[in-house]
């Protein structure tokens, strides 16, 4: 049976004290900023951390986890390609495994 609190459900967190204050203080916030970042992916052709974070006007630092944490519960996939972050470096481009339906689109 799956644990609903722990991760990626819930943030992860490393063995220090200060990575698991940090998921503490975002545990209650994660599950709403999972879900804003995977409506904005779904209703696109793919976007980085970056750009959901950028399309969200909050940090990539409080995005760029949930989006690995929604990869780990199967609701957005690495598309294979990539594009440049902020720091230059490629950075995975995720599609909606479910994207959403467009108006006026056909089943």
């Amino acid at each position: 049976m799956t644990d609903l609190f722990t991760y990626p459900h819930a943030p992860g967190a490393q063995d220090r004290d200060t990575s698991r204050a940090a998921a503490a203080d975002i545990a209650e916030t994660a599950p709403q900023l999972r879900g804003r970042a995977l409506a904005v992916v779904e209703k696109s052709n793919g976007m980085t951390a970056d750009e959901v974070a950028g399309k969200l006007g909050l940090s990539i630092l409080s995005i760029r986890p949930r989006m690995t944490e929604l990869s780990r519960l199967g609701k957005v996939r690495d598309s294979g390609q990539r594009r440049p972050n902020a720091s230059g470096k490629n950075a995975i481009v995720w599609a909606p495994v479910f994207p959403a339906r467009i108006k006026g689109q056909r089943a």
